[in-house]
């Protein structure tokens, strides 16, 4: 028979109150490792090692994971190795602007789906693509041609700003979001580009789609921050869904578990911008539980606030959810779990899913390990 919460509350508080002390020390943060003092040299003949014997110019690939590496201060052992290659492997099979299939459909149902929203006429849309664009050539006719992001983000951006229907379509923003042999969030990029130890002929979006800017970038997002997990498989799955998705995809199960209310395990603990008053199912689900947390609104919002840091695992809130999802279920819950999320792209035909990407993934890595 379930009891409910306030049955609980008095002793797994106290309890809770007790073990606080052991939890956030369990939780604190390590610092991250010192830099490698072995060779770039080795460093490099390490990941030849661990790369397929087929890849092209292995050691140009190397060299740019190593420096990667070393300007990051990652430590290069064989795990954030084979994390790296398991990423480069599923993500570009080592192509460093790995082409798309069907992209001059995928590019112009985009540019059609945008005219149709902002009710502009088809037949503007076909006078404008017939325009001569910087290249000499008709916007159409590059797009026909193009068979890799880098390609498509340059029409996209020639056409922003050379062409009105262009700015008008994309306001200034140009829908080819990721790119590069690791796939890497392009906004990611141009956020962290203050350590970028090459120089930047153009812009840190072209870079992206560099071997050696799509591999620096990547290799960031990947490995370029602490978590709690014991397991790579839940690093990949951050990869996609976003930093501390897996950590806090197993808090909402812990609140659901508390409170019975079902929700999407999606990693997601707060609408970004919510009104006070207008919480997302996440944080109106723990709010049900204010009076057994002893928090109000305020109080809870500022704890989620920091779900996109290592240390919401330190707040009271995720120690007492804890303990009172553990005492419900009877024994302890997960503390990372993979985002349930579908993955929605124009460029993705199957029905694809967080947890296909980072099981894939995780078996190139375990091969790579294996080695």
């Amino acid at each position: 028979m379930r009891r409910p919460i306030s049955a609980l509350r008095s002793h797994v508080l106290t309890v809770a109150a007790w073990c606080l002390p052991l939890l956030l020390a369990a939780c604190a943060t390590v610092p991250g490792p010192p830099a490698s003092r072995l060779p770039p040299t080795q460093i490099r003949a390490e990941i030849v090692d661990r790369m397929p014997i087929d890849v092209p110019d292995r050691t140009g690939w190397a060299t740019d994971i190593q420096t990667a590496f070393s300007t990051e201060r990652i430590d290069p052992n064989p795990e954030n190795i084979c994390a790296v290659l398991a990423v480069i492997a599923q993500e570009s099979g080592y192509h460093a602007d790995p082409g798309v299939p069907n992209l001059p459909r995928i590019a112009r149902e985009e540019i059609d789906r945008r005219a149709a929203a902002h009710r502009i006429p088809e037949f503007l849309v076909d006078a404008a693509l017939k325009i001569h664009s910087s290249d000499g050539r008709s916007y159409s006719d590059r797009l026909r041609h193009a068979r890799t992001e880098r390609e498509l983000s340059g029409i996209y951006e020639d056409l922003i700003a050379s062409v009105p229907l262009g700015k008008r379509l994309f306001a200034d923003f140009n829908p080819v979001e990721t790119g590069g042999p690791m796939q890497v969030n392009i906004t990611f990029a141009e956020e962290n580009a203050g350590d970028y130890p090459y120089p930047i002929a153009s812009s840190v979006r072209d870079e992206v789609f560099t071997r050696r800017g799509g591999l620096y970038f990547g290799t960031m997002r990947l490995l370029d921050y602490e978590t709690p997990y014991t397991r790579k498989v839940y690093r990949f799955a951050d990869y996609n869904a976003g930093r501390y998705s897996s950590r806090n995809a197993a808090f909402q199960n812990a609140v659901s578990i508390v409170t019975g209310i079902p929700l999407a395990l999606d990693g997601d603990l707060l609408n970004p911008g919510a009104p006070l008053d207008r919480p997302g199912e996440t944080e109106r689900a723990v709010r049900t539980m204010a009076n057994d947390l002893g928090m109000n609104a305020r109080t809870i919002r500022k704890a989620l606030q920091r779900s996109d840091r290592l240390d919401f695992d330190d707040t009271p809130l995720y120690a007492r959810i804890y303990a009172l999802a553990d005492a419900r279920a009877g024994k302890p819950l997960p503390r990372a779990m993979i985002p349930s999320i579908r993955l929605d792209s124009p460029k993705i035909t199957r029905k694809l899913t967080t947890a296909w990407f980072a099981t894939r993934v995780d078996d190139r890595y375990q091969r790579c390990m294996r080695q």
